[in-house]
C-alpha cells in the first residue's frame, strides 16, 4: 500500500516517522509534496521517502491520500486533483474540515474519512480522532483503521464532539509538556541531574498513562492507591488542589474551546 501526503508539515511528518519506526510502511511506500520544494527534499531524504512534485502526483501514486495542509488550503489542493481520487482513500488531517465539507470538495462517491491525530504517533503512541460520519465504507474503514492503529489509539467520535476531542488530544501534550516540565524543575531543585529528571518525569508520565489504559481504573481511585493516610502524595495532592490544578486544566481547556 502507497500513502501519499499533499503537505508535508509536522503533522504529516509525524505519521511518516510512526509508520517507518513500526515498519508498517517502507520507506519507498510513502511520498509527500509541499510548497517549499527545498525543504521537502531536505525532509523527505532523512526518511528515505518519496519527493513527489505536486498534489497530482501524489494522488496518481497512492493507494491512501493524506491531505495534510492547513484547513484554508485544503479546498485549493484538493479541487485540481478531485476526479483522480475517485479510486483513492482520502484521509483529512486538516483540523475543522469535515465530512460535508468533502462531500462538497469532492466529486460523489468519493470515499473520504476526517481525522485529528496529535504527534506522539511519531513514536506509535498517539491518538487519532476520526469523525464517525465517513464515505469509506465497511472495507475502507477497515484498511485505514489497520494503518492509523500502527500510530496509537484510534477512536470515533459524533461530528460535534470532534472539536472537544481534538483539543483535549492535539494541546494535551503541550500540558503534560509543561508538567513534565515543572516535575523536572523541581527534581532538579532538589538535586537531580536535569537529564535524568526528564526522563523519569517523562517514563513516569507514559507508564501511569499505561497503567490506566490497561486497567481501566478511575483515575482518582489510581491517585488513591499511592496517597497514604499521613502520607507524602497526599501532601502532594492536597497542596495542588490549594493551587487549583485541576480547575486550571479545565480553564484552559475552556479557553481553547471559547476562542
Amino acid at each position: 500500500m502507497n500513502v501519499g501526503f499533499i503537505g508535508f508539515g509536522n503533522m504529516a511528518q509525524a505519521m511518516a516517522d510512526g509508520w517507518l519506526r513500526c515498519e508498517a510502511l517502507r520507506a519507498e511506500e510513502i511520498g509527500a509534496c509541499a510548497r517549499d520544494p527545498q525543504k521537502l527534499e531536505r525532509n523527505a531524504r532523512v526518511r528515505g521517502i518519496r519527493p513527489l512534485t505536486d498534489a497530482e502526483a501524489v494522488v496518481r501514486f497512492a493507494d491512501v491520500v493524506v491531505v495534510a495542509v492547513k484547513p484554508r488550503q485544503v479546498e485549493e489542493v484538493v479541487g485540481p486533483v478531485a476526479e483522480l481520487l475517485r479510486d483513492k482513500i482520502v484521509v483529512s488531517v486538516a483540523a475543522g474540515v469535515l465530512f460535508d465539507d468533502y462531500e462538497r470538495m469532492l466529486p460523489s462517491g468519493v470515499r473520504h474519512l476526517s481525522t485529528v491525530p496529535n504527534t506522539p504517533v511519531a513514536v506509535g503512541e498517539g491518538i487519532v480522532v476520526c469523525e464517525r460520519r465517513h464515505s469509506l465504507g465497511e472495507e475502507g474503514w477497515r484498511t485505514v483503521e489497520t494503518l492509523f492503529s500502527h500510530l496509537g489509539l484510534v477512536i470515533a467520535v459524533d461530528t460535534p464532539l470532534l472539536g472537544i476531542a481534538g483539543t483535549v488530544c492535539g494541546c494535551g501534550p503541550a500540558f503534560v509538556a509543561l508538567f513534565i516540565e515543572a516535575l523536572a524543575d523541581a527534581a532538579v531543585k532538589h538535586g537531580l541531574p536535569r537529564a535524568d529528571a526528564y526522563r523519569m518525569c517523562s517514563q513516569m508520565v507514559v507508564g501511569t498513562g499505561k497503567l490506566q489504559l490497561h486497567t481501566g481504573q478511575h483515575p482518582g481511585a489510581m491517585k488513591d492507591a499511592v496517597s497514604s493516610p499521613g502520607g507524602t502524595t497526599v501532601r502532594g495532592v492536597a497542596e495542588l488542589e490549594r493551587k487549583r490544578f485541576r480547575g486550571a486544566v479545565i480553564d484552559a481547556v475552556d479557553a481553547i474551546e471559547n476562542k
